[in-house]
């Protein structure tokens, strides 16, 4: 794509390759490579994929040589903190205030919107490189082995492609696809590396289901992931099923998420609350493998998340969930304990002004209650004593080495969420009978007295399972393109949350009203791109 982008990456490909033995296990990235030979056998095609995984999650100086929003590990937080499901309890250092705020996405000159824009289209040139040098140098595609790169290299390009539409166009499902702008459509390789204009968002759309169509049929007949790293089939089907609900193609989605989720069992309640912080749990389909000696540090996931990785963000500002979701949790739930109602406030500068001692937490009646409940929470969790408690901090991401910076895998997708696409989609069908059976199989492996049968209509079945998405994938990235997808607003008043650090965020009309919604697009990117001009922006 993208002059800026084509010259920086086609040119100096392997800066973000990462050659791995081991099952990509190694833990010593190796040098640079030159374009030609990263793509002179399959086996250098495979360290180019093996780049891109560590993209996904890793510090990337990809636009402007900064490094400062690295992948996944900080727009998933983020897309949860703007939804209003991961709540900021303080200021804490200043991370994320501004996206708290709504201020970085509607400005097209914030780091968040060209990192954003630019770590995807560096997945869509690479992967076009894969795709299209594969074709060019004759590798057969009946070999295992380029099937797997193809199967991957398609699902690289539909998932950059879809995220970049979803966050930087009108909602296909508030919108009209036809003739809404969407983003630049490029698929080719190499020079002149000239850029496009916006394609119509059907057009994305069109591309993208024919990229994921594309990654299962050649994943068939492919050589097996070496890790959860690496996108798989079921993986692909995953990808499947969340662009299918986008579109409202609800038996698709449907289809696609049985097919994902197939040998990922459910978690059960000790692995559930072990943290989430390893892709060895069963229901991972796909995620970050995090290699020790190459991960984000103060960048990382667990950085922005986790009550206990020692780090200023954590100790001075604990994230919580929304008071309102948490407090509909049954006590026969045990996602009950994914979250700590009683913790006590013990940060003098905590948003909603209870903080610093007994006197002003209304909860506790004495300086020993407090401060005894305070040291209950570090000792249980492994936090350090200068982590601060505040009430309904989540629990739910815990470090395996708690009270360190030490790295942690990253969680990009479960079965959980398959099974919530499944009931979504046959709810959206009015199919209340098959929404109950799968919320029956899921909700029961969560809560010992669950009963679907008492969401009897479509509208009290979206409810349920828009709380049940709450609950379950908090802190996984999902809240603020679902509530693009439902057209609903954002109310944090019972949430938590204090308005006077929201601001803008506390508060914002549903999607088909509000075009605060739709991301900038970077104006470095209009700036350099012949084919936009300022009339093309959001």
């Amino acid at each position: 794509m993208l002059r800026k982008i084509n010259l920086l990456i086609l040119g100096l490909l392997a800066v973000f390759v990462t050659g791995c033995s081991e099952d990509f296990l190694e833990t010593t990235p190796t040098d640079s490579i030159a374009e030609a030979d990263a793509f002179a056998s399959v086996d250098n095609m495979f360290l180019v994929l093996n780049g891109l995984h560590r993209v996904m999650y890793a510090q990337n100086p990809i636009s402007g040589g900064t490094s400062s929003r690295s992948g996944q590990s900080f727009y998933m937080p983020a897309l949860d903190a703007m939804g209003g499901e991961m709540i900021h309890s303080a200021p804490g250092n200043g991370w994320m205030t501004s996206e708290l705020r709504w201020l970085t996405h509607t400005n097209a000159n914030f780091t968040t919107v060209n990192n954003f824009w630019y770590m995807r289209y560096h997945i869509i040139a690479t992967s076009n490189n894969l795709i299209n040098l594969i074709a060019a140098n004759g590798y057969p595609e009946a070999d295992a082995d380029v099937r797997n790169i193809l199967g991957q290299a398609y699902a690289y390009r539909a998932w950059a492609y879809h995220q970049l539409v979803s966050t930087f166009a009108k909602g296909y499902l508030i919108g009209t696809p036809a003739t809404d702008p969407g983003v630049p459509l490029l698929l080719v390789t190499g020079a002149p590396f000239t850029s496009e204009g916006r394609a119509t968002v059907q057009v994305v759309y069109d591309q993208i289901n024919d990229d994921i169509a594309k990654s299962i049929t050649y994943f068939n007949g492919a050589s097996d992931p070496d890790n959860k790293s690496h996108l798989s089939i079921n993986a692909a089907h995953g990808l499947k099923a969340r662009i299918d609900l986008t579109q409202g193609n609800w038996k698709d989605a449907a289809d696609a998420a049985i097919a994902a989720r197939a040998g990922f069992p459910l978690l059960d309640e000790s692995d559930w609350l072990s943290g989430f912080n390893t892709v060895d749990l069963s229901e991972v389909i796909w995620g970050g493998t995090v290699i020790d000696s190459e991960t984000n540090y103060y960048q990382s996931f667990f950085y922005f998340i986790s009550p206990t990785f020692n780090g200023s963000q954590n100790r001075s500002n604990p994230k919580l969930i929304n008071k309102e979701v948490y407090d509909a949790i049954p006590s026969t739930d045990f996602r009950i304990n994914m979250a700590l109602p009683l913790a006590p406030n013990t940060n003098s500068s905590a948003s909603n002004g209870e903080g610093g001692s007994y006197e002003t937490d209304p909860n506790y009646d004495s300086s020993d209650e407090f401060w005894d409940a305070w040291e209950a929470i570090i000792t249980k969790y492994g936090m350090t004593t200068g982590h601060n408690t505040h009430p309904y901090m989540a629990v739910k991401f815990l470090q395996k080495n708690p009270g360190t910076i030490d790295p942690d895998d990253v969680i990009y997708m479960r079965a959980s969420e398959m099974y919530l696409i499944e009931a979504e989609a046959k709810a959206m069908q009015s199919d209340v009978t098959g929404a109950q059976a799968v919320l029956q199989v899921f909700g029961s492996s969560r809560d010992t007295a669950y009963d679907s049968s008492i969401y009897t209509t479509k509208d009290a079945l979206m409810e349920h399972i828009k709380w049940q998405r709450r609950v379950e994938l908090y802190g996984e990235g999902f809240s603020f393109h679902d509530h693009i997808r439902w057209d609903e607003g954002i109310d944090l008043t019972n949430s938590g949350a204090d308005d006077n650090l929201y601001r803008d965020g506390f508060m914002q009309a549903k999607p088909s009203l509000n075009d605060a919604w739709i991301w900038k697009i970077p104006q470095d990117e209009i700036d350099a791109n012949p084919n936009l001009t300022e009339a093309d922006q959001n």
